[in-house]
């Protein structure tokens, strides 16, 4: 290398005040916390156990200051099984055609080890700095998705645990007051999991969905075969 040449190193951009919120989560949670993503200067998320859950709620109120909750949701990660109609290809891949292999999808930050996974924003309004907690859920095979309610912790999460369990069909253990909000009284399933199907596409596609212009030549050519099926 010459002497004459600059050496630019690239800044490693800290945010040691998210750092720190992090590792007192890990040291009160302990081996239910898994893992950390800070984007410096902006967001922390978390990952943890399920089964610390509350303790983590807990913790964020009770410690750190974060009495705000802004959300609690759900996530389906399963990939969309279903494409212009029901039996398209994509229907097959995911539940188990012979010669099929589910495509593999990355989940970036949001993601986890199972299908479900929850996940809740918290806020110091003083500090003015929140973090968003996710957990992995029905992580035991053949378990159906549950997590314990964090009423307890924040009275506001009532609205929030009653959507994911309806629309996502996930337990919320301990929730005083399962009842619908969207739904009419007696209807089946999810609408929000992957699987669920929606009948209506069959009538109207999907409008993501963009057809495809036919080649020069071949419209005329589909022509002339339906006046040949006619004659």
């Amino acid at each position: 290398m010459s002497t004459t040449e600059e050496v630019v190193e690239e800044e490693v951009v800290t945010d040691t005040v998210r750092e720190a919120i992090a590792k007192a989560f890990a040291d009160e949670l302990g081996d239910g916390f898994i893992e950390q993503h800070i984007n410096p200067g902006s967001d922390l998320w978390i990952r943890i156990a399920a089964s610390s859950w509350v303790d983590a709620a807990l913790f964020a109120r009770n410690k750190l200051g974060m009495t705000w909750l802004d959300f609690i949701s759900a996530m389906d990660w399963l990939p969309n099984p279903y494409g212009r109609e029901m039996e398209s290809e994509q229907d097959w891949v995911v539940h188990g055609k012979e010669d099929a292999t589910p495509e593999e999808m990355t989940t970036g930050i949001a993601g986890g080890d199972t299908r479900f996974q929850m996940m809740m924003r918290l806020y110091s309004t003083e500090e003015h700095i929140g973090v968003t907690i996710k957990a992995d859920v029905g992580d035991v095979a053949g378990a159906a998705p549950a997590i314990e309610s964090l009423i307890p912790v924040y009275a506001g999460a009532s609205w929030h645990e009653r959507e994911v369990w309806e629309m996502f069909g996930i337990d919320i253990i301990g929730h005083p007051d399962k009842r619908v909000l969207y739904l009419p009284t007696g209807f089946e399933g999810n609408p929000m999991r992957k699987d669920y199907p929606l009948v209506a596409r069959r009538v109207k596609p999907w409008p993501g969905i963009v057809d495809v212009e036919a080649m020069p030549g071949e419209a005329d050519d589909e022509a002339d075969a339906a006046d040949g099926a006619d004659a």
